[in-house]
């Protein structure tokens, strides 16, 4: 810049017809006259300060000079370039391998889509919910691990539960009980005050005249129940007469083999090529064990079953007909059972080595120190305070049955449909169905599924 000082290539008083000076042996002649060229159309640059936070630049132009005479109107490759062509937008003057710049004017802006819009959170969940939880690592664009950071919209990961909710009411449920124990234990009756409706054997012919059979006869019968949109396939599996014969030995053995052979129909289905899409389940979730209300012990009979059925079923032990024992009778009856069975090594349902965590735990614990349930059946109704109620009436009055001051069939029935009958299932499946299927892989040498040879044929492998 020129700043304060005048000094120009002017005072060299060059003349266009002039000879050369000593200083034109330093450079040429064509050199001297750009750089009075360009001097002559330098701009004057003042400096003004605004109210902006920047800094603007008035340039103030002076009255350009076209290049002199005979000089070449392109000046050398080391000359530097005018003010102007540095900010003209015009100018084609570019370095090797650089693109031209263009008129702004000429530049098309980007097309600018509309965002997408962001569906509104229903009322019903709250900002806390809308919420990422970090996990261990790097965090995402600097985000740190660990924190959670609110949403910017409702995503509905929420409905995942719904839309499994109405997939499982469309295909329904499966549960299979089987009732074991003397006869006239109530055994169907209390199935039928659990489900309330008539689903034990008697509703399929039986009759109490029937006489009891030589050996145990295992009969199930299977029913839809429908309540809240929520369709069940319950299937009661009875065994009416175990243990009256003279003769008791090995008498559990019909009902072990009734509930391996339920495993075998499922592996059989699940070895094949092309199997169903859904296998029928008819294997025994729960096995309700009836005991005698003596109030002594238990009988060897009970303890030998209990001992070898708990390996492959779920085992739930019920004191039947519990009215027939006093409230002192009852209690001191129920700690003898819990500890014969743990001196014998029997575990029932729930298992302590299944609880998943600690809430379970605590849960089960309860349920573990108030079995077995002392329990009363009947399937009559009876007018008490103006209330149709189900019970059993004596001389004294009416035993209500879902009284839980006088009977605990209210903690049976909560515990085996309103809190651990998926548990119950999934024990059967993960634990007792797939001890079963390791053990017979094994001992076969692992099954080779087999198609079938038309599609008309049933599928069916080589076990």
């Amino acid at each position: 810049m020129m700043g304060t000082e005048t000094w120009t290539f002017a005072s060299l008083h060059l003349k266009q017809d002039a000879s050369p000076t000593p200083i034109l042996d330093l450079a040429n002649e064509r050199t001297i006259r750009w750089l009075l060229y360009l001097d002559q159309n330098q701009p004057k640059v003042t400096h003004s300060c605004t109210s902006s936070s920047e800094d603007s630049h008035h340039v103030t132009k002076e009255t350009r000079h076209s290049p002199p005479e005979g000089l070449d109107p392109h000046p050398p490759s080391w000359a530097p370039a005018s003010e102007e062509s540095k900010h003209s937008p015009e100018s084609t003057v570019h370095a090797e391998g650089s693109l031209p710049l263009h008129d702004m004017s000429e530049v098309v802006p980007p097309e600018v889509r509309p965002k997408p819009a962001v569906p509104a959170k229903p009322s019903h969940v709250s900002q806390n919910q809308t919420a990422t939880h970090g996990s261990q690592g790097s965090g995402v664009g600097g985000q740190g691990s660990g924190g959670g950071s609110a949403l910017l919209g409702y995503i509905g990961i929420d409905t995942i539960i719904e839309q499994m909710r109405k997939k499982t009411m469309k295909t329904g449920f499966d549960f299979n009980i089987m009732i074991v124990g003397h006869s006239g234990l109530g055994k169907s009756t209390l199935v039928n005050t659990l489900f309330k409706s008539q689903v034990s054997r008697r509703s399929t012919g039986w009759s109490r005249d029937d006489k009891i059979p030589r050996t145990v006869e295992i009969k199930s019968v299977a029913h839809v129940i429908e309540e809240g949109g929520v369709k069940m396939k319950l299937t009661v599996i009875d065994t009416p007469g175990f243990g009256d014969q003279i003769n008791n030995e090995n008498c559990w053995e019909p009902i072990s083999k009734y509930i391996n052979e339920q495993y075998e129909k499922f592996l059989k289905e699940e070895v094949n090529i092309a199997r169903k899409k859904r296998i029928p389940d008819t294997r025994v979730h729960c096995c309700l064990y009836f005991i005698s209300p003596t109030g002594h012990s238990l009988r060897q009979l009970d303890l030998e079953f209990m001992k070898h059925l708990s390996r492959v079923v779920n085992i739930i032990p019920v004191i039947a007909k519990s009215d027939t024992l006093t409230p002192e009778e009852k209690n001191e009856f129920k700690q003898r059972v819990r500890k014969e069975l743990e001196i014998c090594g029997i575990e029932f349902y729930p298992q302590r080595e299944f609880d998943e965590d600690i809430e379970d735990k605590s849960d089960n614990d309860k349920i573990r120190d108030a079995m077995p349930f002392a329990v009363v059946g009947s399937d009559k109704e009876y007018q008490v305070n103006g209330k149709r109620v189900l019970g059993r009436k004596t001389p004294w009055g009416v035993v209500e049955v879902e009284n839980p001051n006088h009977c605990e069939f209210a903690q049976l029935r909560d515990f085996l449909i309103r809190s651990h009958l998926q548990d119950l299932k999934e024990v059967t499946h993960n634990i007792h169905y797939e001890t079963y299927r390791a053990k017979r892989l094994n001992a076969n040498g692992g099954l080779h599924p087999v198609s079938s040879s038309g599609p008309g044929d049933t599928q069916e492998s080589n076990l």
